[in-house]
């Protein structure tokens, strides 16, 4: 009996109402939004999603729409300022198109070797190992944890720069829309650092399901009330100085501002559309039949296109409010402007959303250090003992890196708090390591393409497209920084 129940277990053969078809917990699509898993041994990474139901193309659609929307549309009207009308529609349509494209790539690298019937890879990171090989998965490792160490120092420059909007636009409605109502960011950042500081210690703040479900519901509800005061301001003011590609050479803008501005600009799309890295989870979700990577095809092309329509207004209608000076974050522009409560109301939804964003970033790269050191070091009781102080739980080793690992993206957020050029640089690192060649190199791996055939040329044709934008964006955003930085006082940031 003992034997037969273990070859029950090894070949998958359980009780179907409890098992998938590869012995695995069948799946139901219920998942924790914002979820962060990871384990140091092998570079497990995973981002998981709110779900309620069973595990359909449509609900998955749903997961990528809530994937895709977020942080980036707060820079979408200022790219539109950059581009233009029409560079600006086509370079949001083109990224739509692109990231479609390798996404349907990569829901055939979901199971290994074949895309039907192979092993399933429940994690981005396991499809790169099982296509790939070792080596490109910890390239891919590495990849992912630069993006989210850059994505934590974005993330308290973006929420210095709401709160403080939340000041100022108190400010305006106190004094009027003549008043200057400058507000220093620093020392936002460090009430959001020390926020960050007490979050940081609580055990398994990633599996904390409802503050994730609340950090949903914000960044819709921002991205909503954006559209929103965009409609009003245009209703009330009418169109923006706008025109067909953006903002116009003059004196003080040179053509070669103007070339690195753009570049900068496609980085900040980039970012926008950077979601590929968790398909798989998403596709995870699915039930076995139909065939998942069927299916999420399907969530795909509707779930893309109905972001991208969101995009569209977001930074055409951000666009046409606020025309050729349409700020950074198009949010943080209103609070010039009545009704202040909507504003307020906007910008603390993204407080919110990034407080918690935030830690969910930061998770796996404390992972990282936390269990490396304690493969290292197993009998170091700083680093393996829990010591209890007020009744909370307290381990030195995640008390001084945690605390550290804030301090120092902090610092550096105050040292460089321009928030479209890190956006941009954040963007261009991102979208062609993890949107575009793993996704391409996964798939010819799977499909067995032949080297130097016309389908393999055309696709590494399309990638080197993607690297070359990437690392324009990259040095246009850099170029943004570095000149920023010849005019700005270190810890001298304000709005």
């Amino acid at each position: 009996m003992q034997n037969g129940s273990t070859l029950s277990i090894e070949s998958g053969c359980l009780h179907s109402d409890k098992f998938d078809d590869d012995g695995r917990i069948k799946r139901t699509g219920k998942l924790i939004i914002s979820s962060y898993v990871y384990s140091l041994v092998r570079f497990h990474f995973s981002y998981c999603y709110l779900f309620v139901n069973l595990g359909t193309w449509k609900y998955a659609t749903a997961h990528i729409i809530t994937a895709v929307i977020g942080s980036g549309v707060l820079s979408l009207a200022w790219c539109f300022a950059q581009l233009g009308w029409i560079a600006g529609s086509i370079t949001l349509v083109l990224f739509s198109v692109i990231t479609m494209f390798n996404s349907l790539l990569l829901t055939d690298c979901y199971r290994s070797p074949d895309p039907v019937t192979g092993t399933r890879n429940c994690t981005y990171m396991d499809a790169v190992k099982s296509n790939l090989g070792t080596r490109q998965y910890k390239m891919c490792g590495i990849a992912q944890y630069s993006v989210l160490t850059g994505i934590s120092i974005g993330y308290t420059i973006t929420t210095a720069i709401s709160m403080a909007a939340i000041k100022r636009s108190h400010c305006f409605y106190k004094h009027g829309h003549e008043a200057g109502c400058h507000v220093h960011n620093n020392s936002f950042m460090i009430i959001f650092a020390i926020i960050q500081i007490i979050l940081s210690q609580v055990p398994n703040f990633h599996k904390l399901s409802p503050l994730s479900i609340i950090a949903a519901i914000m960044s819709f509800m921002y991205s909503f009330i954006g559209i929103g005061l965009s409609i009003a301001k245009i209703i009330d003011n009418g169109i923006g100085e706008t025109s067909i590609t953006g903002l116009p050479i003059r004196e003080d803008f040179t053509g070669m501002d103007k070339m690195w501005k753009t570049f900068s600009a496609l980085g900040d799309v980039a970012f926008a559309y950077s979601f590929c890295f968790i398909l798989i989870e998403i596709q995870d979700t699915l039930k076995s039949s139909p065939p998942e990577n069927k299916e999420m095809k399907k969530a795909t092309v509707f779930g893309i296109t109905a972001s991208t329509i969101f995009y569209l207004l977001c930074g055409v209608l951000g666009y046409a409010a606020f025309g050729n000076k349409a700020p950074g974050n198009f949010l943080t522009g209103f609070g010039f402007y009545d009704p202040f409560w909507l504003v307020d109301l906007a910008n603390i939804c993204i407080v919110i959303h990034l407080l918690g964003a935030y830690q969910v970033l930061a998770q796996p790269i404390f992972g990282f250090v936390e269990d490396w050191s304690k493969l290292k070091w197993p009998q170091n009781k700083l680093i393996t003992k829990e010591f209890s102080l007020l009744g909370i739980e307290i381990n030195m080793l995640r008390f001084v890196w945690r605390t550290s690992f804030v301090i120092t993206m902090t610092i550096i957020a105050m040292i460089f708090p321009f928030f479209n050029e890190f956006v941009g640089l954040l963007g261009a690192g991102t979208f062609w390591p993890l949107s575009v060649y793993f996704p391409i190199e996964m798939y010819i791996s799977q499909a067995k393409i032949r080297k130097y055939s016309f389908t393999w040329i055309w696709m590494q044709v399309l990638s080197l497209a993607c690297l070359i934008v990437s690392l324009v964006a990259a040095v246009g955003s850099t170029r943004g920084l570095v000149t920023s930085v010849q005019t700005f006082k270190p810890f001298q940031s304000v709005s």
